[in-house]
């Protein structure tokens, strides 16, 4: 029924656009607008909205001037963001045209950040990456350990869109850390040579993502940890200086 569109932005951010039949768009984080209105044109496809997931740059940066191309276009995201937008505040759904998104409270990276989820594409911003997770930098450990159980709910066959492709490294830290672990070499040997490995399998996320396994017990003792929030702090502690 979607059709899933990449567009590389920045350093290494991705601006995702999903398209229905009849070429009706749907922007996630428009980090800049100049790749947009070009990608825009030359599929000649109609901008009905843009979702954000929360109020970094690098994810907003291009809002004000595509409302400016396109006036009629509607503008979506939490209330953290100092901008001009339709605020979803304590909104489970959000529905532009004959697109519907399933609005998702994932906090952590940001104390206010969005997920959106239209099965089966998760645009997940800056909360969950391909075997990696975001930055702690306004919430707590706790709050984006549960934010990745959230999304761990989602269905298997969910494929992740992620705000960056930060994959290679998430995975060469993974390496590190679990240096014998099958699925991190298998999946690691299977995206060495992309140089796009988005969007990824939720079901495959639940294997090689060491953030969405803090629960295991065997990892728990490994690392010497009597449970999965100590075991995450761990792990994000390492990855923040890897």
């Amino acid at each position: 029924m979607y059709k899933l569109h990449s567009i590389a932005s920045l350093k290494d951010n991705y601006i995702w656009i999903l398209t229905n039949a009849s070429n009706q768009a749907i922007i996630i984080d428009s980090g800049e607008a100049e790749p947009v209105i070009n990608y825009i044109n030359k599929h000649k496809l109609i901008p009905l909205g843009i979702l954000l997931t929360h109020h970094h740059i690098d994810h907003t940066g291009g809002v004000n001037q595509l409302k400016a191309q396109y006036q009629d276009i509607d503008v979506y995201g939490p209330s953290e963001i100092n901008l001009p937008i339709n605020y979803l505040i304590k909104q489970d759904k959000v529905c532009i045209g004959d697109f519907s998104f399933e609005v998702i409270e994932v906090p952590g990276h940001t104390l206010g950040h969005l997920a959106y989820y239209c099965r089966p594409y998760l645009f997940s911003g800056d909360t969950l990456f391909s075997a990696g997770c975001g930055r702690i930098f306004e919430g707590t450990h706790e709050q984006m350990l549960n934010s990745l159980k959230h999304l761990k709910q989602l269905p298997n066959d969910t494929l992740i869109c992620a705000g960056h492709e930060y994959t290679l490294s998430n995975l060469a830290f993974a390496s590190q850390m679990l240096p014998d672990d099958k699925n991190i070499k298998n999946y690691l040997d299977s995206i060495s040579n992309k140089s796009m490995t988005l969007p990824s399998k939720l079901s495959d996320e639940k294997n090689i993502n060491l953030f969405m396994r803090c629960h295991e017990k065997e990892l728990q003792k490994k690392f010497k940890f009597k449970n999965k929030l100590d075991l995450f702090v761990f792990f994000r502690s390492q990855k923040d200086i890897f």
